[in-house]
């Protein structure tokens, strides 16, 4: 089989486990809409205090939402040996390990940006407010999905270790937040963001090759 064929078929045979585990793919959804249905009801409803907070929250609902979702990333597959053979394959690991990296974004990355507009109205962003929001969270949570690998690699052989992935992967996933935060902000205020999305593009071209490099080496020491 060819490189690009074993890509395709890690990346099926995540799809597909995913598919069969749906509580898994539902859980950080759900965590993401209970989240930013709360705020509103904790701070004010008013669409002038949600046209202020709406950029933060989304962002940070979105952050989490990754968050839950990086535990199982690698655990199954470590449990069930299926990483030792991914290793033993004869094509390079962070080659395999960008495929499950892309499997984890279209499961979790891509329903936060589809459910990004209905966020927005519901926070009474404008509309290049929301299309801002879309367009960040469709170049920043690729991003968080790339750091989180790295996280989730290196805590892939220990058991509950959800606080300690938090810790290892947040500081790195602040700026992303930021980034994506502030460009929602400056665009429903009028702002040119332009600069603001090439920033992110450069983040996502920066962990694209880096990160999968990073998991695979994690991947290692953790088989080890």
């Amino acid at each position: 089989m060819s490189p690009l064929s074993r890509f395709s078929a890690v990346l099926q045979r995540d799809l597909q486990v995913v598919m069969r585990r749906r509580a898994d793919v539902a859980s950080p959804l759900l965590f993401f809409l209970i989240v930013i249905t709360l705020y509103p009801l904790a701070l004010s409803p008013r669409p002038e205090v949600l046209r202020i907070i709406g950029p933060g929250v989304l962002w940070i609902s979105a952050l989490l939402a990754t968050l839950m979702s990086l535990g199982a990333l690698f655990r199954a597959d470590l449990e069930d040996g299926t990483l030792e053979q991914l290793v033993l394959q004869p094509v390079p690991l962070p080659w395999l390990m960008l495929a499950k990296i892309l499997a984890h974004w279209l499961v979790t990355g891509v329903p936060l940006v589809l459910l990004a507009p209905v966020a927005g109205i519901t926070y009474h962003l404008p509309a290049a407010g929301t299309w801002a929001l879309v367009i960040s969270l469709l170049l920043g949570t690729p991003v968080l999905s790339l750091i989180g690998a790295i996280g989730a690699a290196l805590t892939a052989g220990l058991r509950h270790a959800g606080a300690l992935l938090a810790l290892l992967v947040t500081p790195l996933m602040v700026p992303v937040l930021m980034i994506g935060a502030r460009a929602t902000d400056m665009a429903a205020g009028g702002d040119d963001v332009t600069g603001i999305f090439y920033l992110l593009g450069a983040l996502l071209a920066l962990a694209l090759p880096l990160a999968p490099l990073a998991a695979a080496a994690a991947i290692r020491i953790s088989l080890d």
